[in-house]
């Protein structure tokens, strides 16, 4: 999706992540020797005795998959850097930053500021990631002084939930809930709360299918909020939308979830798009 005064290229990304049990157990001396469902089970306890979510900080999920949609003037791709080995987040986080260093793209996410990014910057320093693009202030380019990627009402990184929520954690609304009120499919097949279940049950697959139709559905919102503020025409947003289907049923041909997620992508109609006209 390239509009009206578009330059560079779009970096939707999302994030899947489950709790880092060797990360817990090296912070707590009660639990050295326990094996990890027993360190994960004295957590989930002692928070539900407390009434607490049994959520570990964000400096305690350790990255499993990144899911991006990129976006430039050659076209559309949905790919993933995902730990294969259970040993490779840093290698992951290091990919995606990589990326942001190549091509310099305006990130885009839904709660990315809330949850994706402080993950990655916790999880980026553990493992001695380096990103000096993204953290540039305007050190070494001027420009990022008034639009960078940590600021938070700069555009580089548009976390498109907090926008749209103008900033108050009280309006913020799931993309779930978005995604179908727009007339997009909305999550397929899990949500976050199953992501660790089905990661001790090897479903690894699953959860990067799951991260990229995830990711997908953050774009579509995206495009749609373009609409809205006037960065694409309608002609173009719908010339987008047909991109977008195109490319899918491209993919589908190798990776069968692009197949599900285009049959719950329904035709608009009427009553679902308020785009069409009589």
């Amino acid at each position: 999706m390239m509009g009206r005064g578009a330059t560079a290229p779009i970096l939707v990304f999302d994030i899947e992540s489950i709790p880092d049990i060797a990360g817990l157990r090296l912070l707590r001396d009660d639990v050295q020797g326990l094996p990890d469902a027993e360190v994960y089970a004295r957590w989930v306890q002692e928070r539900a005795q407390k009434g607490q979510s049994d959520f570990l900080p964000h400096y305690l999920q350790r990255v499993l998959v990144i899911s991006v949609v990129f976006r430039n003037t050659e076209g559309l791709k949905v790919h993933s850097f995902v730990d294969r080995d259970g040993g490779s987040e840093g290698k992951v986080i290091q990919t995606f930053f990589n990326t942001v260093q190549k091509h310099r793209p305006q990130l885009v996410s839904w709660n990315g500021g809330g949850f994706d990014l402080p993950v990655l910057h916790y999880r980026g320093l553990r493992h001695g990631v380096v990103a000096d693009t993204y953290w540039d202030l305007g050190e070494d380019d001027r420009e990022f002084k008034w639009n960078n990627y940590i600021s938070r009402y700069h555009m580089r990184h548009l976390d498109l939930m907090d926008l749209l929520a103008l900033y108050q954690p009280r309006a913020n609304a799931p993309l779930d809930a978005m995604a179908r009120l727009c007339g997009f499919p909305g999550k397929l097949g899990m949500d976050g709360s199953a992501v660790y279940g089905a990661y001790q049950a090897g479903r690894l697959e699953d959860i990067r299918r799951y991260c990229e139709t995830d990711v997908l559905n953050t774009y579509l919102v995206y495009c749609r909020f373009q609409l809205m503020r006037g960065g694409l025409l309608e002609t173009e947003y719908r010339q987008e939308m047909d991109h977008v289907r195109q490319t899918l049923t491209q993919l589908a041909v190798d990776q069968p979830h692009w197949s599900e997620y285009l049959a719950a992508w329904v035709p608009a109609h009427p009553v679902t798009d308020p785009l069409i006209h009589d």
